[in-house]
């Protein structure tokens, strides 16, 4: 029988250099959907891909899965299996159930219960859904665990407190200059995390920020938003500069700010120092940029310390949230359960069309022979009810059977002797 499993790098054990190698970029996830799908073994498929965890999600039918999903992952990135194999962390059933709702409800997530990733989550779900790799058992998967997740969120505080990604960025920001208001930011990028970012910001009373995009129309829906301007990246390089705080996430495939860029713009600095927060995977800057004096460089996985200052209320909701994860998932198991019979009935049900399709075409022959249409009706009547039965009724005969056999020598009561 098909099983769930599924295959997670992520921030637990996989460093940002080798989360960054196992990314997969939007404009390529839905090819790289098809070719996941057409895998030996593999019936259903969906794709997470974030700054913190590339996970794929199968349902397979294959001895060895996690063999299966593990050389799917290094293949898709030209990567040696051996190279990955100390950073995967496999899920298979019960477990991999139970990952996905942690998933959805942030209970895995670098920022305990931290919202954006059950709308990742979805984006996932529905890049599988329009590129047609999903089954019922997996659409269900997943369908189950967005209504965790929503029953967490009503249920607990497990979400009560900032302490998004975008938070804990803008308080990194705050531990290098006392003042935010008085500071100007660069913003790179255009999706939920800087417009988060951007209202953090904001929030703290930042009079200039720039936000910058390859499309400069999405970066002006932001920079409105806030009171921003707005630029495209070819304009990046000539108003860097002026920027005291940089923070980027975007989805490019290579680094967009190198050594290079940040050395000429200390000079016009007169090497004032620049605060840059990369949270993009794979990284937007340079690694090399932190050699540089007067750069304070931090990537997401410099995030952590701040997260742990931000968390301790999340923790006392965590328990009630890994409690409610288990009663809903038990609902889930006992519908994986019903799915052989339900396969019962599709079949019964297909043979019962069968069998009418052929009674009632050998009744009509009879009519267009000057048959007798009472009789001809009351025969197919009987015929119909006769196949129809036969096969529940052998059921029930090997039940009775099989009860009878394993009822064999115990000594009958008689409610009826008389004493």
């Amino acid at each position: 029988m098909p099983c769930i499993a599924i295959l997670s790098v992520n921030h637990q054990l996989a460093p940002i250099a080798v989360r960054e190698k196992v990314a997969f970029t939007p404009n390529k996830l839905s090819n790289e959907l098809k070719q996941f799908n057409k895998t030996k073994g593999v019936k259903a498929c969906a794709i997470l891909s974030t700054c913190n965890r590339s996970e794929v999600y199968a349902i397979v039918e294959s001895r060895n899965a996690q063999r299966t999903l593990g050389e799917y992952l290094a293949n898709a990135h030209n990567m040696d299996i051996a190279e990955l194999d100390p950073y995967l962390l496999y899920f298979e059933g019960d477990d991999a159930l139970n990952h996905i709702c942690r998933v959805a409800t942030g209970l895995d997530s670098l920022v305990l219960g931290e919202p954006q990733i059950l709308g990742q989550l979805k984006d996932a779900y529905h890049a599988a859904k329009e590129a047609n790799t999903l089954n019922k058992l997996l659409e269900k998967l997943f369908q189950h665990a967005f209504s965790t997740a929503k029953k967490v969120r009503t249920d607990t505080e497990i979400g009560s407190s900032a302490v998004s990604v975008a938070y804990c960025a803008v308080k990194l920001g705050e531990k290098i200059f006392a003042n935010l208001s008085e500071q100007t930011v660069m913003l790179i990028g255009a999706g939920e995390t800087i417009e988060l970012c951007a209202q953090h910001l904001n929030q703290k009373g930042v009079n200039r920020m720039i936000v910058a995009n390859r499309t400069v129309e999405n970066a002006k829906k932001i920079a409105d938003l806030y009171n921003a301007e707005s630029i495209s990246l070819k304009q990046f390089s000539l108003v860097v500069h002026e920027a005291d705080i940089i923070i980027s996430s975007t989805a490019a495939s290579v680094p967009i700010i190198g050594k290079g860029l940040i050395e000429s713009a200390l000079k016009l600095r007169k090497h004032k120092p620049i605060f840059m927060l990369d949270i993009a995977v794979p990284r937007d800057i340079e690694p090399e940029v932190a050699q540089l004096d007067d750069v304070f460089l931090y990537t997401i996985d410099d995030l952590q310390q701040v997260v742990d200052n931000n968390i301790n209320n999340r923790q006392r909701e965590k328990t009630l949230a890994e409690e409610i994860i288990t009663s809903q998932n038990t609902k889930f198991t006992d519908w994986v359960a019903t799915l052989p019979n339900e396969k019962v009935v599709q079949t019964y049900r297909k043979n019962a069309y069968k069998i009418k399709e052929e009674s009632v075409k050998v009744a009509l022959k009879k009519l267009n022979n000057g048959g007798d249409a009472t009789t001809i009706i009351s025969q197919l009547a009987d015929q119909l009810t006769n196949k129809l039965l036969h096969t529940p009724f052998g059921n029930i005969k090997q039940v009775n059977m099989k009860q009878l056999a394993q009822c064999k020598g115990c000594v009958p009561t008689n409610s009826n002797k008389k004493l």
